[in-house]
């Protein structure tokens, strides 16, 4: 009999497919987010549960007298939003999607920086809305990208990634802020120096981009103490983990213009959005598009394939992380 697996999401076709060729596959098919009561209905039903980054799998979520599942195969790199004590307590294996979705990632923090730095939302706004002028002189004058320093916190795969098009492709001297030491082989691929703290690396850095991984030691790691150290015309550009960032304190920055701008493409309780984020004109937004191409997101499905694989095989699953 085939392991019965449940999918909270609707994948990429192509996903799907090859999921319910090796399983019992059940797709949610309304495609809408499940609250606590539904995932332990799920845990009680089903051999894996398949997750994704923006699913709530609380304590409360996790608490199913008669759990059935054995393994959340989750589609994303991070798993933050798993409650990593309640599975380890079920003897709930956790593997993630690593790798696939690095180069895609870079290309979008790219993309922010580029649109926050040239004041491009502004501009798309103004075209939208039917209130351009014309060309002037003055009009939405912007930010160079070529040959400033960028300041990359969290040097993992994203995080080189984004130094390589940023040194390579924009001249860009690379700073990096990284829990750990980064082997010297490593940084002389961008040229790039490291630095001991994000408070050593804020106020060195004309752009900052955030590449750490989410979670609750990480909470609110840019606040209102490290917004106050970057240049008055620095940009914040983040494609990590919306609770990166207190958002209370970054719309102040923005408010009263301590900083020049910043790029989000992910929130703290997305998809809800705070209003005083949404009122300010030096912030670009996009909703959570970081690995949002078709080869990349059928990648991270495959990836999830594999693991499943291994682990119903009694295989260990090569993207094991709890």
């Amino acid at each position: 009999m085939k392991p019965r697996i449940f999918v909270t999401r609707r994948w990429p076709a192509a996903v799907e497919a090859r999921l319910s060729e090796h399983f019992d596959t059940v797709l949610n098919t309304g495609d809408k987010p499940l609250d606590a009561s539904e995932f332990r209905a799920a845990l009680a039903s089903y051999d894996a549960v398949l997750p994704t980054v923006t699913d709530t799998l609380s304590s409360a979520a996790m608490d199913v007298p008669k759990l059935r599942t054995k393994i959340l195969a989750n589609y994303g790199v991070g798993y933050s939003h798993i409650d990593a004590k309640t599975a380890a307590s079920h003897n709930i294996m956790v593997t993630n999607t690593p790798d696939v979705l690095s180069q895609c990632t870079a290309d979008l923090a790219m993309t922010l920086m580029l649109m926050v730095a040239r004041r491009a939302g502004e501009g798309a706004r103004e075209i939208h809305d039917n209130a351009w002028s014309g060309w002037r002189p003055t009009h939405l004058v912007g930010t160079k990208v070529s040959g400033k320093t960028l300041g990359i916190i969290g040097y993992g795969r994203i995080g080189q990634e984004m130094a390589k098009r940023a040194h390579h492709g924009f001249g860009m001297k690379i700073i990096v802020q990284n829990r750990s030491s980064v082997a010297a082989d490593v940084l002389a691929q961008c040229n790039a120096t490291q630095v001991n703290s994000i408070n050593d690396l804020m106020p060195l850095c004309d752009f900052v981009s955030l590449h750490c991984p989410g979670g609750a030691a990480n909470r609110h790691m840019i606040r209102t103490e490290q917004l106050e150290l970057m240049k008055p015309d620095a940009f914040l550009i983040n494609t990590a983990r919306g609770e990166i960032i207190n958002e209370h304190d970054l719309a102040q920055a923005l408010w009263f213009e301590t900083i020049g701008g910043a790029a989000l493409d992910v929130f703290d309780g997305e998809p809800n959005i705070s209003s005083k984020l949404r009122g300010c004109d030096n912030l670009v937004m996009l909703p959570h598009l970081g690995s949002a191409t078709r080869e990349t997101r059928e990648a991270m499905g495959f990836r999830v394939l594999d693991n499943l694989i291994d682990f119903f095989s009694g295989l260990p699953p090569r993207d094991r992380v709890l």
